[in-house]
Order: structure tokens, then sequence, then C-alpha cells
């Protein structure tokens, strides 16, 4: 049944008054390592798109010998078509909250923070007076933690961790080498968790839920649900939660038009799928049973016929080649070459067999780039360019 249906879930935006502190309460009188197992045994992923295990991740920093800790909500959403967050920090911020207190609880942390795009300073005001909410019922559970908002700048790259630990120190928001790790050595050189919004609310879904329950929900070897911004050519855009291990082809029966001839996965550091492998991929974390699976953060871009993919690659390179931090060469310099050879592929001034070299360009500047935003490149490069060929030259 679960082949050619898309199985909704009602779970992240379900309705609450204080409930989300009542799990909250419930769990701190808990063995902090029986906590962590159950969230390792979930088998529950960074909501983020990179899909480190989040009970593991905890387990690190708990482990680590220092009495400072911080634990880092990373609302820097700035990944083009990604709008969850915003939805989750407007409609549920308690559930968020919670989370990070679970975390702090665990991991000995006495200091939070929210890390909020610059974009989204409007949720501030409401965001603080939930804040000071939490922090009353964090008195009543004899929690002493703590949380503060810090205001991102604008920057795309600070989205991944170590630029925004970076951010956060007052430095400029670069990716460090790693390791070693935030767990280890993050703000202000102590152990720190970063993890997603939707990340936060998933570990009280399980903690909420029960292990049992929750390992229903998901298909393929996928655990739990997703938070989708789908957006684009449908007549159904907007945020959907739904189960993971659906294939694009799902997606494209639920939301597509009728005629989507391709479906970006994971916003433009992902992958563009054309409507021939619509029914190979399924959206997930790579594993046994899901086959070819694509991770994402949660942006679906749906594209009709009436697309130049020739103009969505160039937009993409040059997004890229804007939110560059410019701190390794081939990110730097690479995606400023990959948007002058398409330029000059389109205007005849370089031949189509041009695209073998930018190709390798781009499969040159995953391996040597820094960070996951040069590394990324390739992906939306290299599907659309073999895909769609026809429409770069042309």
């Amino acid at each position: 049944m679960y082949e050619n249906t898309v199985k909704r879930a009602d779970i992240i935006f379900a309705p609450y008054s204080t409930y989300p502190y009542k799990v909250l309460g419930e769990m701190i009188k808990k063995d902090k390592d029986a906590i962590i197992q159950e969230l390792i045994d979930s088998g529950l992923k960074g909501r983020g798109g990179a899909g480190f295990l989040t009970g593991l991740k905890w387990k690190f920093a708990k482990e680590t010998q220092n009495k400072e800790k911080y634990v880092i909500c990373n609302a820097d959403e700035g990944e083009p078509g990604t709008f969850k967050d915003r939805e989750i920090l407007s409609q549920v911020p308690r559930k968020v909250f919670s989370g990070m207190a679970l975390c702090a609880y665990i991991i000995g942390a006495k200091k939070g923070f929210v890390y909020l795009r610059a974009e989204y300073n409007f949720l501030r005001n409401d965001l603080q007076k939930e804040i000071n909410i939490f922090e009353e019922e964090a008195k009543k559970l004899n929690l002493e933690f703590s949380i503060e908002i810090f205001s991102g700048a604008g920057a795309y790259v600070c989205g991944e961790e170590t630029a925004l630990i970076d951010s956060m120190e007052g430095k400029r928001g670069e990716p460090r080498n790693k390791p070693p790790f935030p767990v280890t050595d993050g703000y202000l050189g102590k152990p720190t968790v970063v993890n997603n919004v939707e990340t936060f609310v998933s570990t009280m879904m399980v903690c909420n839920m029960g292990l049992k329950e929750f390992s229903k929900i998901g298909a393929r070897g996928q655990k739990g649900s997703k938070l989708f911004s789908i957006s684009g050519d449908t007549p159904k855009g907007g945020v959907h939660e739904l189960e993971l291990g659906l294939t694009v082809q799902n997606l494209v029966d639920e939301f597509g038009d009728g005629d989507t001839k391709a479906v970006q996965v994971g916003g433009v550091s992902g992958f563009c799928v054309p409507r021939k492998n619509f029914g190979k991929y399924t959206i997930g974390y790579p594993g046994k049973l899901s086959g070819d699976s694509l991770p994402t953060g949660g942006s679906i871009m749906l594209f009709n016929s009436s697309r130049s993919m020739y103009n969505v690659l160039h937009n993409y390179v040059d997004f890229f080649c804007e939110e560059s931090c410019g701190q390794c060469t081939p990110c730097r310099v690479g995606t400023q070459q990959l948007l002058k050879g398409i330029e000059a592929i389109k205007a005849n001034k370089k031949p189509s067999s041009y695209l073998k070299t930018l190709v390798k360009l781009a499969e040159t500047m995953h391996v040597a780039s820094k960070c996951g935003l040069g590394q990324s490149v390739a992906n939306s490069f290299q599907s659309i360019v073999e895909e769609f060929r026809e429409e770069i030259i042309y």
C-alpha cells in the first residue's frame, strides 16, 4: 500500500499546552545513559540533512570531561526552498526548548542558544516570551538551564555547525577543520551539541511516544517522520509531515501538477531527479533496506516542462558563488569557473564537450573543498548536467 501512496504523519505539529514540559519532567527522572540508548535504538538521525545519529552525538558530548558545556539549536535555515524550521518555531517552540533541555540534562550543560537566521528576527519577540515561560517551567523541575537567542548575520555557510560557532564567538563565519568536533571542542572551546530545530523536536517525539511506537513510523528501513518544504510547480505548496522511506514518485503523485519533469531533493546542495528515475529513489538515509536513498534537510522543489533546467542550474551555481565564504580555493574559484563555463557554453563560446571539464571540476571540488558548501556543489551540478544535457548546450 505504501508503494503507491504518501503516508502522512501528524505528530510534530500536534496541538499542545504544557505537555512538552510534562514529558521533560518525566524524562529527567530517568537514567541518562538509558535515554541515550533509547535514542540510539530509535535510529533517530539529525534532521538538518547530515544524518548523524542524535543519541550518539549526545553520548560523545556526555562522555567529555568538562564542567562547562553548551547546547545550540541551529535555526539558521538558509537552504533555498526550506522553510519548515520557521513553522516549528512559530507553532511548537515548547517542543524545541524541551528537546534542548533534555539534551542539556543528559550532557550536563547549563546554557543553550537558539542560533536564529537573520531573516527570522521577526520571530524573536514571540520566541523570547516562550523562553521566559520555559525558564519558569525549568525552575519548577529544578533544572538549571537557560536559553538565549543569537541572531545570525545572513550567511549561508553559517548553517554549517563550526562556522555557526565561529559566528557566535564574534569571528568571521568560516568552517573549521575537523577533528576536533564540536562535541569535544565547540563554542568557546567547550563541548557543544549542535542540532537542527527539527531534531530537538524529534527527540521529544521519541520520548513521548516510546521506542516501540516510534519504530512503527517509516518504511524501507527508515525511522520516523520528516517535515518537507514543498515548493515550485505544485498546487500543494507548504510544509507537510510525511513518513520517511517514500519514493520521489510518491511525492510527485501527491504534490505534482501532472507535468513534473524534475524534482530537486535537498535544496541547491541536493540532487536533481529526472522523471525517468522518480521510482528509483527513496527519501531518507542510506541503509540496507532503503536502496537508493537521498537525504534531505527538508527542501523539495518540483519543476514542470515549462522550466528551463539551464536557468535552474545557473541560479544554483550563482547562489554558490555568492555564498562561498572564500576560505578555500576549490570552492572560491571553482564556483566562479562553473558559472563562467556554463555561460560560455550557452553563448557558443565553448564547445559542448567542455561540460565534461566542468563536471570533473565539480568532482574535484567535492573531494577538495573544506566544508559541505563546496563539497555539495557537485550534487546539483552533475545531476542536472547529466540528465538535462540538451537544455544546457542548446
